[in-house]
C-alpha cells in the first residue's frame, strides 16, 4: 500500500517537535517556562502547545503558583494518550505486553512459542496476543503508535530483516515490519533481543550511567552495548557476540556449535553447564535445573557456576579495556543464579582488566528481569515516535 508523505506544518507550527522534547520528561511545565527552556517568544510557544494539547500529545495537568492574576496551566506527556505494542521473543518464549507513552506496562502475556516453527506462525500468535492485549486495555489497534519486537538472532535494524539468525531457520531477510504492519498502525521496529534487553535496563535503572555492557547468559551468550545513551548495533548488526570469543587457555577439544573450538558459549553457557553436571551424576538439564541446583546449595553446581562467571570474566576483561563502561549488568536465564556468578566474573574483571577501567566500574545482577526485553523494545518505539521530526509529522495529520 503507498505511503502518503504528511501535511507540512504551516511556519506558525514548524519546530513543534522540537519544543516538545521538553515535555517528554513527563514534567509539567507551564507555557512561560517552556519559553524560558526554549529561549522563544510566549507568542511562539502558545500555537505550538495548542497544536499538541489538539493532537492529544499533551495534557493539562492542574495549575501552577500564581504570581498575581490567574494561575498559569501546567502541562505534561499525555501518556495515555496512544499505547505501545512490546513483542519479545525468544527461542522457546513469546511475550507481548501494552505499555504507555511512557514505558509502563499496562498488561503482558508470556507464552511458549518456539521460534523455529517460522516467522508467519510465530509473529501471527504474537499479533493475536497482542490484539488480545489491546481489548482487555480498552484500546483498539489505531491506537498503536508502533510496534517493537526483539528476536534472538541479528538484525538489520534500518530494514527490520533477520541477517543469518542461527537458531532462527527460515526468518532470514523476512520482512517483519511489512508482516506486521498491516496488523496495527505506526512503525514496527526490529532489534536483536540482547539489544533491546540492554535498553531496557538502561532507561529503567541506569540512565545516570551512560555506558553500559549487558551480558545475557541463558541457552547462549550475548551481550547489548550502551555507549553515551545509545545502543551499538555494529556495521551488520552483530556488535555484541560475546558467545562466539574464543576464552585463553580453552581445551581445544570443546567445540562449539559455530564450528569454532574455546567459545565462551561452548563453556560458560546453559547447555555447557549442563553437561558438566550430568558427566558429574547430577540429573539436570538447562538453564533452569542449573538455576534449581544452585538454589538447593548443591556443591558441583555452586562451582559450575563460579568457574562459568570466570571464563566469562575473561573476556569480559577485555571487553572493560576496550569499552570502558561503567556498569555490567548480567541478566539471562542463569542470572537467577545470583552471587556464585557474579562472584567469578567480579574475580577475573578485576584481575585482568585495567585500574583506570575499573575505578569506577560496577558488576550487578539484573533489576529489569524477564521484562527487560519488553521494556527495550516499548523503549525503542517511544523514542522514535516522540522524536522531534515524527511529534511534527503527527501534529500536522492531526491538524491538517
Amino acid at each position: 500500500m503507498a505511503m502518503t508523505a504528511p501535511a507540512a506544518l504551516p511556519p506558525t507550527l514548524t519546530g513543534t517537535g522540537e519544543l516538545f522534547q521538553y515535555l517528554r520528561d513527563g514534567t509539567p511545565r507551564t507555557r512561560a517556562e517552556l519559553a524560558q527552556l526554549s529561549s522563544l517568544a510566549r507568542s511562539t510557544v502558545t500555537p505550538r502547545v495548542d497544536a499538541l494539547l489538539l493532537s492529544g500529545l499533551l495534557e493539562p495537568v492542574g495549575e501552577a503558583a500564581s504570581t498575581g492574576g490567574r494561575p498559569p496551566t501546567r502541562f505534561a506527556l499525555n501518556r495515555a494518550g496512544r499505547v505501545v505494542l512490546a513483542i519479545d521473543l525468544g527461542a522457546s518464549h513469546a511475550s507481548v505486553a501494552v505499555s504507555d507513552l511512557s514505558g509502563r506496562v499496562l498488561d503482558e502475556k508470556t507464552v511458549d512459542c518456539d521460534i523455529a516453527d517460522g516467522p508467519e506462525g510465530v509473529l501471527d500468535r504474537a499479533a493475536a496476543i497482542g490484539t488480545e492485549l489491546l481489548k482487555a486495555t480498552g484500546r483498539k489497534a489505531a491506537d498503536v503508535a508502533g510496534v517493537g519486537i526483539g528476536v534472538p538472532g541479528p538484525v538489520e535494524h534500518a530494514t527490520g530483516r533477520p541477517a543469518n539468525p542461527p537458531i532462527m531457520p527460515g526468518w532470514h531477510n523476512f520482512d517483519i515490519p511489512a508482516h506486521l504492519g498491516t496488523k496495527f498502525a505506526g512503525p514496527v521496529l526490529v532489534d536483536n533481543d540482547v539489544n533491546l534487553m540492554a535498553l531496557g535496563e538502561y532507561v529503567t535503572s541506569w540512565q545516570s550511567s551512560q555506558h553500559l555492557l549487558l551480558v545475557k547468559v541463558a541457552t547462549g551468550i550475548g551481550a547489548g552495548i550502551v555507549s553515551d545513551g545509545r545502543l551499538l548495533r555494529g556495521a551488520l548488526g552483530s556488535a555484541g557476540d560475546l558467545g562466539h570469543v574464543q576464552v585463553a587457555g580453552a581445551p581445544d577439544d570443546i567445540v562449539c556449535r559455530c564450528g569454532n573450538t574455546g567459545c565462551l558459549e561452548a563453556l560458560a553457557a546453559g547447555p555447557a553447564i549442563a553437561a558438566k553436571l550430568r558427566a558429574r551424576g547430577l540429573d539436570i538439564d538447562g538453564s533452569q535445573g542449573i538455576v534449581d541446583a544452585v538454589e538447593a546449595g548443591e556443591i558441583a553446581a555452586l562451582q559450575a557456576v563460579r568457574e562459568a562467571g570466570r571464563d566469562l570474566g575473561t573476556v569480559l576483561a577485555t571487553c572493560v579495556n576496550l569499552l570502558n563502561p561503567s556498569v555490567i549488568v548480567i541478566g539471562g536465564k542463569l542470572s537467577e543464579a545470583g552471587e556464585y556468578l557474579l562472584a567469578g566474573v567480579r574475580e577475573v574483571v578485576y584481575r585482568r582488566s585495567l585500574p583506570l577501567a575499573t575505578h569506577n566500574l560496577r558488576i550487578v545482577s539484573t533489576a529489569a528481569g524477564s521484562q527487560g526485553g519488553i521494556l527495550g523494545a516499548s523503549a525503542m518505539v517511544i523514542d522514535a515516535v516522540l522524536s522531534a521530526r515524527a511529534v511534527d509529522d503527527f501534529v500536522a495529520q492531526r491538524t491538517a
